[in-house]
């Protein structure tokens, strides 16, 4: 029988995963547009 209890887990641990490094990429790029927004 499937461990969906394992397989949820593994989903959601995944998801929290991608969510920080969109944010951090988003952070990211913020920090460029500040930088580079006085330039134009």
């Amino acid at each position: 029988m499937a461990d969906y209890e394992k397989m949820y887990k593994t989903l959601i641990d995944g998801v929290e995963k991608a969510i920080e490094e969109l944010k951090k990429a988003e952070l990211a790029c913020e920090e460029i547009y500040i930088q580079t927004s006085d330039d134009e």
